[in-house]
């Protein structure tokens, strides 16, 4: 699975991490539902680390459709609202 990190790049990921990688997506999820904005930021921040030490960092000159976009640590509360699918940002 391509993810990519808006303004950072993108990451492939092996199948076998998805699992954890959903599960960090649920705690975000849960996080933006509650509206509350510590735990929101602690869930952004373990699920970005995650990509990124789970994931293959791909050269910037490779191009590949990703299957998930994420927002970047910056991005708040309400955009990521606004991001989220029933699936979360992590498809299954």
């Amino acid at each position: 699975m391509i993810m990519r990190i808006l303004g950072e790049g993108q990451y492939e990921i092996a199948e076998g991490h998805l699992g954890e990688l959903n599960r960090l997506d649920g705690v975000l999820q849960s996080a933006a539902d509650s509206g509350d904005e510590a735990a929101f930021s602690a869930a952004l921040h373990d699920l970005l680390d995650a990509v990124r030490g789970f994931g293959r960092p791909l050269p910037d000159e490779t191009i590949i459709p990703s299957d998930a976009v994420l927002p970047d640590e910056d991005t708040s509360l309400r955009q990521v609202r606004e991001m989220l699918s029933e699936e979360g940002l992590v498809p299954d």
